[in-house]
């Protein structure tokens, strides 16, 4: 099969698009490398520099595509509630803007990450994809939009889609900002190098980890899946961590007491956010294989900004 896969050369889209490569499928992906790397990605991947709202960039690399997927967003919660504009401009118009060419390329299906953090506050744990989403940013408003929008000119122009809810995603590679990093690679970041973690809050808010490889074999599922059109399911690892306890596993696999600095005046989001994995596993046949404890293993052992050379054993 042929495959676009936009934003393709970050974290999660060069995972995806390293591993169609490797299943055999000619794979395509625009990106314009605003927080992707070309090295990232395996030399048999074409990689186009450009930006997802180029319409015409678009219609070229959409001829004879089989599926696309649309993994092209900003990603960063704290980031957006600064910059709203620009993640409307990317999370929703990027989405429009691809959906428009999708419909004059008469591509047949689309595979949309979205985000676990649609849903917001929830009264019950784990969170069906019944729960009416409540989002408290604009970035979870953005992926929101862009799942509605995805769905509505699907349904109109008789597109398959589907989007896939994804919580929090980690492994080795994923990108470490200076400002607003994702949770797992800093804090292995600081307690592999010898610093201390900081615990917003009071450290119990719970969040769903997701190893990578879990997350891709879903996405690749969701290309070729029977009856998922204009479905959202969630995909994570169904296992509820505080942010506590993610330390804790840490600190197990490093053999080491890491330090720990509490900053009780700053929440750190949702108090609670776990994904029901059943529609997942009834419709794609996903069941996490990877335990946060072995992707912590893992990420800690191939990614040498931590400068783990050796991690203790469970």
């Amino acid at each position: 099969m042929r495959y676009l896969v936009t934003g393709g050369a970050g974290f999660l889209g060069a995972a995806l698009a390293n591993q169609l490569s490797h299943l055999g499928h000619e794979v395509r992906v625009l990106d314009d490398l605003s927080s992707g790397e070309k090295g990232n990605l395996h030399p048999a991947v074409h990689l186009t520099r450009g930006d997802v709202n180029d319409i015409p960039k678009l219609w070229s690399l959409l001829q004879d595509v089989d599926c696309v997927y649309h993994l092209a967003a900003r990603v960063s919660v704290a980031e957006s509630i600064l910059y709203p504009r620009d993640y409307n401009h990317v999370n929703v118009g990027g989405t429009v803007s691809l959906m428009e060419a999708i419909r004059d390329a008469g591509v047949r299906r689309v595979v949309l990450a979205s985000s676990g953090a649609v849903y917001g506050s929830q009264p019950a744990q784990p969170v069906p994809e019944t729960a009416v989403p409540t989002p408290d940013s604009p970035y979870a408003v953005s992926k929101l939009a862009a799942e509605q929008y995805l769905h509505t000119i699907g349904q109109l122009w008789g597109i398959e889609t589907v989007a896939l809810r994804i919580f929090n995603a980690y492994g080795p590679g994923q990108n470490l900002p200076v400002s607003h990093a994702p949770v797992v690679p800093r804090f292995l970041k600081q307690a592999a190098t010898g610093g201390s973690v900081v615990l917003f809050g009071n450290g119990q808010q719970t969040r769903d980890f997701v190893y990578v490889t879990d997350v891709v074999e879903a996405l690749i599922r969701a290309a070729t899946a029977a009856r998922v059109d204009k479905q959202v399911i969630n995909v994570g690892s169904g296992v509820e961590t505080s942010l506590s306890g993610l330390v804790d596993v840490i600190e197990q696999l490093l053999g080491k007491s890491v330090s720990r600095i509490a900053n009780p005046a700053k929440a750190s989001g949702v108090s609670r956010l776990t994904g029901d994995l059943e529609r997942a596993k009834q419709l794609l046949g996903y069941v996490p294989r990877i335990s946060l404890a072995e992707g912590l293993r893992q990420t800690l052992a191939e990614d040498v900004r931590f400068g783990a050379t050796a991690v203790a054993t469970l």
